[in-house]
């Protein structure tokens, strides 16, 4: 069996690992071995933030929605259910921004999740 030297291999994960560590501090950014580590813990880092990153716009957009009910005399939980009676499907990405950027808009959510629960 004929011997394969893997240098040119070997080299080119090197380089890929080292590219990726660009821009850490110390010896994490030029030594492979604490590089490598170290992208790797990015890389669980950056999986798991691409989760929590959803579930913290979510928040937001629950915090900035309730915000603008309670302006209205409404908490956010009767404003939302008041909405679903009304058969109002608006995300709450969308409604936090109209909740921000358009306020008489808002207001008419308010106005329809309102009598909505009157009825």
């Amino acid at each position: 069996m004929p011997r394969v030297k893997r240098g040119v291999i070997a080299r080119r994960a090197h380089k890929k690992v080292l590219k990726a560590a660009k821009g850490f501090r110390g010896r994490r950014n030029n030594v492979f071995r604490i590089a490598n580590e170290a992208v790797m813990r990015a890389g669980q880092y950056a999986y798991r933030d691409r989760r929590n990153r959803k579930r913290e716009f979510r928040a937001l957009w629950i915090a900035r929605i309730n915000a603008a009910a309670r302006e209205h005399g409404m908490t956010y939980s009767v404003f939302m259910n008041g909405l679903k009676k009304a058969a109002i499907e608006v995300d709450r990405k969308v409604l936090a921004d109209i909740a921000v950027a358009d306020k008489p808009a808002f207001q008419r959510f308010v106005e329809q999740a309102r009598s909505s629960l009157g009825a």
